[in-house]
């Protein structure tokens, strides 16, 4: 037997070492904390019908990525006693919403937990086990990581004494916090998207992607200028220019996706469309949580392989996505109304240029991995 599930989660903050908190809804036969599930039902996609599950049972909206987190195992019973094992494929869902009324509000009770309290709410090992992998602590604690200076410092007592010997040390720049700080700027801007093609405030929304994208160009300006500066780069000069590059490039096609929806005043999202945002709100979480790695690449290799990996199988079903819904348009509008059509593919294109530059993004972390770690 096969089901589906959502997760549905929030930062606490738009800073990368923001908590991040999952909902969990009781069960109504045994009230034991549980995710969204349910059964697909006939003619809805995986990720619709967990979006449809995470609706009736928690009472929340938001973007639910089409590539699933993971799975897990539970067994089921049956009401003629068999008891079958059960494989749930999860699928994380970005809460943008959380509705005052809801389907099942009267059978469960619903609340947010950290992710490790959740881990320990749930019955489920595989449960645990994703619920602690997706934004894991011990990782993010490895990230910022005191730096060998200031641990001898720290452990001698002697950083006030020297800390002038500190400042004649070569300038190595501050290019963790930029890329991290970048990062921001690019999980920002992707929630955005994904609230203006959910139908969102039209306005507001474009707005907020375009003042992210110019806080990002603040900062590659900076990264460029401290590469020139810098006597100590962490890696190559050419790496740390193609890492900043490419993470540009995906927040430059969000404005201009949200250009063209303004320009064309273009309001028709599709469910494919929404299926690229959805993707792009994972990948962009998937990219953030790989900037702090970067400080010990030697030690988060393994980890940073898994999201790289992860980020190019996002780009594979984006293509997809992006195919399908361009077929249909060209079906539904290709001979009748020609200029619908040139507008729904400048869409679909800027979208797909998107996932692109996150995939991007993932081959130069690869890079870096192979040459550091």
């Amino acid at each position: 037997m096969r089901q589906i599930a959502a997760l549905p989660y929030r930062s606490e903050g738009p800073a990368l070492d923001a908590p991040v908190r999952v909902m969990l809804v009781t069960s109504r036969g045994t009230g034991r904390w549980v995710i969204p599930k349910g059964n697909i039902p006939s003619g809805f996609s995986p990720h619709a019908a967990a979006a449809m599950e995470a609706e009736e049972e928690a009472g929340v909206h938001g973007s639910v990525c089409p590539i699933p987190l993971g799975s897990y195992r539970y067994r089921k019973q049956r009401g003629n006693g068999a008891s079958l094992m059960v494989d749930v494929d999860v699928f994380p869902m970005a809460v943008t919403q959380e509705l005052d009324q809801w389907k099942e509000k009267s059978q469960r009770e619903r609340r947010w937990f950290t992710l490790p309290e959740a881990a320990k709410a749930v019955d489920e090992a595989d449960l645990a086990d994703l619920m602690r992998s997706f934004a894991t602590s011990e990782f993010k604690a490895a990230a910022r990581r005191t730096g060998m200076f200031q641990r001898v410092a720290q452990k001698s007592r002697i950083n006030h004494m020297f800390a002038w010997f500190q400042r004649l040390l070569p300038k190595t720049g501050n290019f963790f916090d930029l890329f991290e700080a970048h990062a921001v700027t690019i999980v920002a801007a992707a929630d955005a998207l994904a609230r203006l093609f959910q139908g969102g405030s039209r306005a507001d929304h474009i707005r907020e992607i375009v003042e992210r994208e110019h806080d990002a160009d603040d900062i590659i300006r900076e990264v460029l200028t401290t590469v020139r500066k810098t006597f100590l780069t962490p890696f190559d000069r050419g790496a740390i220019t193609s890492l900043i590059g490419s993470m540009d490039n995906a927040i430059d096609e969000m404005n201009a996706a949200a250009g063209a929806v303004s320009l064309y005043e273009f309001a028709d999202f599709d469910d494919d469309m929404r299926d690229m945002t959805a993707i792009i709100v994972d990948a962009a979480r998937v990219t953030a949580e790989a900037m702090p790695l970067l400080r010990d690449v030697g030690r988060n290799g393994a980890r940073l392989h898994e999201l790289t990996e992860r980020l190019v199988r996002m780009e594979g079903h984006a293509d997809e996505i992006h195919d399908a819904g361009l077929k249909k348009a060209f079906k539904q509008f290709g001979d009748s109304e020609t200029m619908k059509f040139v507008v729904v593919r400048e869409i679909y294109k800027h979208l797909e240029r998107i996932v692109d530059a996150l995939e991007d993004v993932a081959n130069e972390i690869d890079g870096i991995v192979i040459d550091h770690a």
